[in-house]
């Protein structure tokens, strides 16, 4: 495709001032009560209008067309995979099966401090497998359980599984949107990602570590909390592995995207629910009934469409040569590793999938080190702030009052200290891949 550049032409610097008015709207959604979705997805058909006005003038709308077809191809791939990890999550929470690891938890009886790390452990091994929203809101929840009489465990609780969620996602493709986009990109294998697991528990141990003397003495209340899953949830966690399986061979053995193999996996959800309906109708138990089709239904579309939004407006910004600027400046100025820390530092602030998505299509040269360590800040960074995460801002809104973007900010110190010390161990650790 021929290289146009219209970092100075009209089309181009309207596009830049659209892309700054629509993040702006996103930042301010609680005060606008504007779904984040929507200023970005006017945002991307806008600069895309401007794009192929643009092109067009050039004489060039054939490849604005190609650059347009790419990006709806990248952006097809992420979609599919997310629909079914996000069905998955959403039949095991239907099954109860969260209601169960919580319950569990909170009858163990444990000391607040015990409980502070088993928590914030917990939050950093399950986001590895889930997501950092869903495992924020899980723990999220058992932490205000067992808090409910005491505040500074809940507050100094949820700082912890914030930033465990976020580094926990770091060092496995399914633990955040950003780490799938780099396995999906091929810049990472599958089992390259477990290299990031010591940098990646160091940036939530280190602020644990020091917050640790802050969780207050004593033990909750214990809870004689009962809970049953529903038939057919341990089935649906297995297929939900299985699908994991299927996903990267179909990467590793077969080089198709893996986003075919999830779907393959949604097949196996499909049989399985079909299963479970069949046998519950014919029981007379509607607990063991379920339907998969209203799990997909359930799907946060708000996220989905963000994503879309984000991702065609940083592309586009991309085809108007921005993105070549940013690189020339970061990557060629500052070098590979100042500027993987800064934009992670920046990820606390803006959105890091945006981010994420403009290193990828910039596509610096690279040694395999620094595009590990652009996946680790760039997943981690936004632990520094509340509302530098979706784990923070969804944890926010869960527990009103508790946990707050001024009480998270009074330990931005020792999270910056684990964010530093994680960058360390990478470039100690994983010295061989630079």
């Amino acid at each position: 495709m021929t290289d146009l550049t219209f970092t100075t032409h009209w089309a181009g610097l309207l596009s830049v001032a659209i892309f700054l008015i629509a993040y702006l709207l996103v930042i301010f959604e609680e005060a606008t009560h504007m779904r984040k979705s929507k200023p970005v997805m006017m945002a991307a058909g806008l600069i895309w209008a401007l794009i192929g006005i643009a092109f067009a003038q050039a004489g060039q709308s054939a490849v604005a067309h190609e650059h347009a077809i790419q990006i709806i191809g990248e952006y097809g791939e992420l979609f599919l995979f997310l629909l079914v990890a996000i069905t998955y999550v959403n039949t095991l929470e239907e099954r109860r099966g969260f209601e169960v690891l919580r319950g569990w938890l909170v009858s163990l009886g444990l000391t607040y401090r015990k409980l502070f790390l088993l928590t914030g452990f917990l939050a950093f091994l399950l986001s590895g497998v889930l997501d950092n929203l869903t495992t924020a809101l899980v723990m999220g929840a058992v932490v205000m359980a067992l808090g409910s009489a005491s505040p500074r465990f809940v507050a100094v609780g949820c700082i912890s599984i914030v930033v465990a969620a976020n580094a926990g996602g770091a060092f496995t493709p399914f633990g955040d949107i950003t780490t799938l986009m780099v396995w999906q990109k091929g810049k990472v294998e599958f089992f390259e990602f477990f290299a990031l697991f010591i940098p990646a528990l160091l940036n939530w141990a280190v602020p644990a570590a020091i917050m640790f003397f802050a969780v207050p003495a004593g033990s909750p209340e214990p809870h004689a909390e009962r809970i049953r899953a529903k038939p057919g949830t341990l089935g649906v966690a297995i297929l939900f592995a299985l699908t994991i399986v299927t996903s990267v061979s179909f990467k590793n053995f077969l080089q198709l995207p893996p986003a075919m193999g999830m779907m393959l996996g949604l097949g196996y959800l499909q049989v399985w629910s079909y299963f479970l309906k069949t046998t519950g109708t014919r029981r007379g138990d509607d607990e063991m009934v379920l339907d998969s089709f209203r799990q997909i239904e359930r799907v946060e579309w708000d996220t989905l469409l963000f994503f879309f939004g984000i991702i065609f407006a940083v592309g586009g910004l991309g085809v108007l040569g921005y993105l070549a600027l940013s690189s020339e400046l970061l990557y060629v100025g500052m070098g590979p590793t100042w500027a993987n820390v800064i934009i992670g530092a920046l990820s606390a602030v803006v959105d890091n999938i945006p981010l994420m998505f403009a290193v990828l299509t910039m596509d610096p040269e690279m040694s395999h080190g620094q595009w590990l360590l652009i996946t680790l800040t760039c997943g981690v960074g936004g632990s520094m702030l509340s509302i530098g995460s979706a784990a923070g801002v969804a944890l926010m809104g869960q527990a009103k009052g508790a946990y707050t973007f001024f009480g998270h900010l009074k330990w931005t110190w020792a999270i910056a200290l684990g964010y530093f010390a994680s960058i360390g161990a990478h470039l100690l650790i994983n010295a061989s891949h630079f």
